[in-house]
């Protein structure tokens, strides 16, 4: 399965806030430190805010912000919200199927155990296990090591 573009932006805003819980961030620093669009990132961080995900303040002093800790977003959750109804062939579309053999195939039995193992292994996840290397992901997006606090034991 293929996430989209906006589900790939999504894990990166989150990731990224993750590395800095201690201040907030711009989305042009976002953009800047993925080589992304700023444009493609607003509608990210508008959807993420309006489904509880971020703390978007605008204005002096505003910025973005993780509005759970890392520990409590569920990697599976995200990518369900985010994915919305991602069908991976046309048979799982009621109205618009028009595959001929729908009715005999098995591919659709097949495919719906295949999404239902991928959201499985996404769920056993959360934002904090995707920041375990804090220190490296920090060097990589050019975030001062200095302010990238020490990871915390992992509990789930």
């Amino acid at each position: 399965m293929r996430l989209t573009a906006f589900t790939d932006y999504s894990l990166r805003v989150l990731t990224y806030l993750a590395l800095r819980p201690e201040r907030r961030t711009t989305i042009a620093e976002i953009a800047l430190a993925f080589g992304i669009s700023e444009g493609h990132l607003m509608k990210v961080v508008h959807f993420l805010g309006r489904n509880g995900l971020l703390d978007n303040v605008r204005g002096k002093g505003g910025g973005l912000a993780l509005a759970r800790p890392p520990e409590a977003i569920n990697i599976g959750a995200v990518v369900r919200l985010t994915e919305a109804d991602a069908m991976p062939a046309e048979c799982f579309d009621r109205d618009n199927n028009t595959c001929v053999i729908t009715p005999a195939c098995q591919l659709r039995k097949a495919l719906a155990d295949a999404v239902r193992a991928f959201y499985a292994v996404l769920e056993a996840h959360t934002l904090a296990d995707l920041v375990v290397q804090r220190r490296s992901l920090a060097k990589i997006l050019s975030i001062p090591v200095e302010t990238v606090p020490m990871t915390r034991a992992r509990s789930r």
